[in-house]
């Protein structure tokens, strides 16, 4: 296609137009629809699938794998909250985010910052930082076992130091318990989450804390005064994902140290939609638990990324 522009003496010299699209060439955005119809499909059957399954079974009454199935309305929902083991699961799981995630978080961005200054041996730091991550559960769960029997470490060290007085049954005891859960929940994040950390304070300018310490700033305030704003949007986002994982994965650890136990007083919410389903048979009211859980993890999400928005 070609345009004439007009010169002096009514003469015309053609000018050429734009090129033409070839006819029946897509454009790109309809072929990046086209490539993610895999994706999409994968989604829809493995994600959004399981997940109206766990709705449709929470309205029902099903008492195992193979017994006869029968509609129970919001009936589960009334069950739940009358049992007195489902507000117990609620307390201990209210109290190990509370507690889990603050000191998670807070220890691993200051160790990250540590690593992310490059100190003597800092490569050897980021390795021994992510053994906990290279443990398999049962392991991790053996290790803590060891240290928390009885007869174990954590006794022995205070016989030797002659405490032995404070010596305790610590993942037999119902005030002991649950907190050794914690404890493992901690240790086994701490490490890996700290990595994410200083490969993420590695991306940030050199100037920044450099100016910083030439107004007088020592490493506490640089830490948290410049480098936390700068990274707040990541610490949001790791947040959230250690969220998911104590609130949704505590379940294994429970199931490997106490059962739950003493009575119900380690049982978290994740344990218990194990322990309705596989144990006692009762899938709807497992499930209405899981949504329970599926609302409180999407409630917390939304709270996490308020909180860490970035504000500039």
């Amino acid at each position: 296609m070609t345009t004439s522009t007009p010169v002096p003496g009514d003469l015309t010299v053609p000018r050429p137009g734009p090129p033409a699209a070839p006819a029946g060439r897509r454009t790109p955005r309809q072929g990046g629809t086209v490539l993610a119809v895999p994706a999409l499909v994968w989604y829809l059957v493995f994600m959004v699938g399981p997940l109206i399954a766990v709705f449709v079974v929470a309205a029902l009454h099903w008492p195992g794998m193979l017994q006869p199935v029968s509609f129970a309305g919001f009936g589960n929902v009334r069950t739940v909250l009358d049992d007195p083991v489902f507000r117990d699961a609620v307390r201990n799981t209210a109290v190990q985010l509370a507690v889990a995630l603050p000191v998670m978080i807070g220890c691993a961005y200051m160790l990250g910052y540590y690593v992310a200054q490059k100190p003597p041996g800092h490569r050897v730091v980021r390795y021994l930082l992510f053994i906990p991550g290279l443990i398999s559960t049962p392991a991790k769960a053996m290790v803590f076992y060891a240290a928390l029997s009885p007869d174990g470490l954590a006794n022995g060290a205070l016989e030797s130091a002659g405490l032995g007085s404070l010596a305790d049954a610590w993942l037999a005891s119902p005030s002991t318990a649950l907190a050794c859960l914690i404890a493992l929940d901690i240790w086994a994040g701490i490490g890996f989450t700290a990595v994410l950390f200083a490969a993420r304070l590695g991306s940030v300018p050199d100037e920044l804390g450099e100016a910083a310490q030439l107004d007088g700033a020592g490493h506490w305030r640089t830490m948290w005064r410049v480098h936390f704003p700068v990274i707040r949007d990541y610490v949001g986002v790791v947040t959230m994902l250690q969220f998911l994982w104590t609130l949704f994965g505590s379940a294994q650890h429970v199931l490997l140290l106490t059962q739950g136990g003493p009575g119900s007083s380690s049982t978290t919410l994740s344990f218990l939609v194990y322990q309705k389903a596989f144990i006692a048979a009762d899938l709807g009211y497992s499930q209405t638990v899981g949504v329970l859980l599926f609302l409180a993890g999407l409630a917390g999400l939304l709270t996490i990324r308020r909180v860490f928005r970035q504000t500039y």
